[in-house]
């Protein structure tokens, strides 16, 4: 199904240095029908993730993804015109799960009054919906602390009920679901009424942050940039960003600073090796994250490895702890991309975020931030969002065109997201409890 090209602005690209990347958009376009036809081979043999989003970043000299989401909010910053495919996707997702399914089970974060989140929830049901699903949202919480309804800034209420269980499988009263469809990413754990469910669930509860690490992810993201450069002929590091994992750290006693340390280093210096090879005279940076989490908690910029030995106790009390009050004991150093695109009249800078329903890229938008810059995590309180002008759904680049146009460049955001899509589908693949 292919979706008619919305006119909306296309984020300016703030850099001259634009060779690599630009030869690299041509690269993608010349061969376009073997990537298809490699993305395609693999699908056939790899469990595809129910949903994702992918936030890349675009430097002008370099496209990559610095993080996935495999129980991605934000459908609601989704541009209507593309729900359809939304639609379609979801059909083939439950399908490939329960190809009897008539009622769906939808558990959400239990944050209940971020309303923000909750349209995205609203989203979601609606999805389903139009998919052909009866839909019920239920609530991990208990008590008192489960609300009868949320109301959406639209008007619309969302009706919540806890969630129960019989037996082996679960429920809200008066509806007992086909599938179970987690958008909570379980950072405090999995919990025991959804162990053992002879219903399908989706994300796989071994997926929750609670145990899955961004360094396994791009452990298998490396693999797949290395062989998907080999068959384009393009070096991987322009689709790739170098990282590294430091093992035990306490951020409020200052025990594995050392490790960390040395590993800023490492990956400056291999960063710096690279800008070198290229001819480029930005000064190399890093992102030391929580190595499992989300909600852009737990991160921090870092141009020297002196930065991290006299962190001050804000910067630690900051860093030691995520989502749920759970503590940071584990981080990656993540090569630092820059984003030189900027959008809107105050050019904030950007970055695109993509999103995918089973195997197929259903929009996207780009994050906003005034008070950010381009070395900095954009995803933090005062972000906005501006729906993504996909041309032909990101998946038909125009040959005619220039390769950095819209929807050539939204082609290139595409193919790298999708090969974070593969890297995600085969740790579901080696997952406990997930698709083989």
């Amino acid at each position: 199904m292919s979706c008619a090209p919305i006119h909306q602005p296309v984020p300016h690209l703030t850099t001259a240095l634009t060779g690599p990347l630009l030869a690299l958009e041509e690269r993608f376009l010349e061969r376009e029908t073997r990537i298809e036809q490699w993305f395609h081979e693999r699908w056939l043999t790899t469990p595809v993730p129910f949903y994702t989003s992918v936030d890349l970043r675009n430097a002008g000299f370099k496209l990559a993804p610095v993080d996935t989401n495999l129980f991605p909010a934000g459908f609601n910053n989704l541009n209507p015109a593309f729900h359809p495919l939304c639609v379609q996707a979801l059909q083939a997702a439950v399908e490939r799960l329960c190809p009897r399914a008539a009622r769906v089970l939808l558990i959400p974060e239990n944050h209940t009054r971020n309303t923000f989140y909750w349209e995205n929830i609203g989203a979601l049901v609606m999805l389903l919906e139009r998919a052909g699903y009866e839909v019920r949202v239920g609530s991990l919480l208990t008590g008192d602390a489960v609300p009868t309804h949320i109301t959406l800034a639209s008007g619309r209420a969302i009706p919540v009920a806890p969630v129960t269980r019989t037996g082996d499988r679960v429920g809200i009263p008066d509806f007992n679901p086909c599938l179970v469809l987690l958008n909570n990413d379980l950072s405090a754990g999995p919990p025991a009424i959804l162990q053992g469910l002879t219903q399908p669930v989706m994300p796989p509860l071994s997926l929750g942050w609670w145990n899955r690490l961004k360094s396994d992810h791009f452990t298998q993201y490396r693999a797949l940039a290395i062989e998907f450069g080999a068959l384009n002929d393009i070096d991987p590091w322009l689709i790739d960003p170098i990282f590294r994992r430091c093992g035990r750290i306490d951020f409020q006693k200052r025990e594995g600073e050392d490790c960390l340390a040395h590993n800023v280093e490492e990956v400056l210096r291999l960063v710096g090796e690279k800008y070198r090879e290229y001819g480029i005279t930005q000064d190399p940076f890093v992102i030391v994250k929580a190595d499992a989490g989300t909600y852009g908690m737990g991160i921090m910029t870092v141009h020297h490895a002196d930065e991290v030995r006299q962190l001050n106790r804000r910067q630690r009390n900051k860093m030691a702890v995520i989502k749920e009050g759970q503590t940071v004991q584990e981080v990656m150093v993540q090569e630092g991309v820059y984003t030189f695109e900027t959008l809107g009249p105050e050019q904030a800078v950007a970055e695109p975020v993509v999103y995918m329903v089973d195997r197929f890229v259903v929009g996207g938008f780009y994050r906003l931030h005034g008070a950010r810059g381009i070395d900095e995590n954009l995803n933090a309180p005062g972000m906005q969002f501006q729906s993504l002008a996909f041309a032909e759904c990101c998946t038909n680049p125009d040959g005619t065109l220039a390769p950095d146009s819209g929807p050539n460049r939204f082609y290139a955001y595409g193919v790298v997201a999708r090969l974070a899509l593969l890297a995600a589908a085969r740790e579901l693949q080696e997952a406990p409890g997930g698709a083989k």
